[in-house]
């Protein structure tokens, strides 16, 4: 997204919130195509929440849904195989829809009660998803607004047919959210953050966003990730910035958890088309030599959610492949980014 794109959307979020702190906070014709569902049987990345009833001829489809702490975190859950996978993935992000009372603790739906998606269209060339949503899609609260923008976008931009995503309720196109006015003129894209954050050091018109992936934890100790879009200072060098904020570790008033291992220092990073590698020092090991299995996983998260997903990622240590991590996972190889993240069992 061009950098007047970003502080248009940056520039919405600060109203949103400005707003919602005293309350406590194109033109060429339409295909209709199947969106290809992620491969099922992936690793997952975080520790299973709740386990419900075994789904017959399983799929795995990614949702996001409210936290308690009110992030925007996904959560990869089984759901019967459909010809519709994005249809289904929407249906189980509605309150009071199939997904009711099988998220993790604390762990709220976010498109409004009783909304139907009455339909999903591809426009092949642009990967645009085109989503007509029933009336009741408008009956939100203030806060929940970007939430829901970003949960819809975030979900449907995880199938590999799709990069942007046009909302329409009722047949008709919105050209704003109908609770707060955010404007919809244009495409949703991931370009738009999630979670975003920015720090005050940080101005809108000097500043590059990147989406981090730190740490939360539930009640019932259910481990998961959670990507936060931060504004930096602007840099041409996104990948060493991603590493740099990793490092930096979350905002503290926000609750979340630290992947990186204290001490930890980054030595280089090296960026061709398909392939990063990052190279840190021995700080990055504990005692037993080896590195916290959960920082190496949201290294890869983060790095190729900004870069290139398609990417694989080469960790080094002092210069030397020999990588293990706590889980015992080698990282002698590169690796790619995982197709499931959070995983749940319905």
């Amino acid at each position: 997204m061009k950098q007047y794109k970003w502080i248009r959307w940056a520039a919405a979020v600060g109203m949103i919130v400005l707003l919602t702190s005293g309350c406590s906070l194109p033109g060429k014709k339409e295909q209709s195509q199947q969106i290809d569902p992620p491969p099922a049987g992936a690793d997952a990345m975080a520790t299973s929440g709740k386990v419900s009833q075994t789904v017959a001829n399983p799929m795995q489809v990614t949702i996001y849904a409210k936290d308690e702490k009110g992030f925007v975190a996904p959560i990869a859950v089984q759901v019967e195989k459909t010809q519709g996978a994005a249809r289904k993935a929407l249906e189980y992000m509605v309150d009071g829809g199939p997904v009711q009372g099988r998220l993790p603790a604390g762990f709220t739906s976010l498109l409004p009660k009783g909304t139907e998606i009455k339909g999903i269209n591809i426009v092949e060339d642009q990967k645009l998803a085109i989503v007509d949503f029933s009336k009741m899609f408008t009956d939100y609260n203030l806060q929940d607004e970007r939430k829901i923008m970003e949960a819809v976008t975030w979900t449907l931009t995880g199938f590999p047919s799709v990069e942007k995503v046009q909302l329409r309720v009722e047949g008709k196109p919105l050209k704003e959210m109908p609770v707060g006015g955010t404007p919809l003129d244009e495409a949703l894209t991931r370009a738009i953050g999630i979670n975003v954050e920015k720090p005050e050091s940080v101005e809108y018109g000097q500043s590059t966003p990147v989406t981090l992936y730190f740490l939360n934890q539930n009640q019932e100790n259910y481990s998961y990730y959670v990507p936060v879009t931060r504004l930096v200072p602007r840099t041409d060098n996104v990948a060493e910035a991603v590493i740099r904020q990793l490092i930096a570790g979350p905002d503290q008033k926000k609750g979340l958890v630290a992947v990186m291992a204290p001490g930890a220092e980054l030595l280089k990073v090296d960026k061709t088309d398909d392939l990063i590698t990052v190279n840190f020092s021995d700080k990055m090991l504990g005692p037993d030599k080896k590195a916290p299995a959960e920082a190496l996983k949201a290294v890869v998260l983060s790095l190729t959610e900004n870069t290139n997903a398609a990417a694989k990622v080469q960790i080094l240590v002092n210069g030397d492949a020999k990588v293990s991590a706590t889980d015992n996972q080698s990282y002698a190889k590169p690796v790619s980014r995982p197709q499931t993240v959070n995983q749940l069992k319905l």
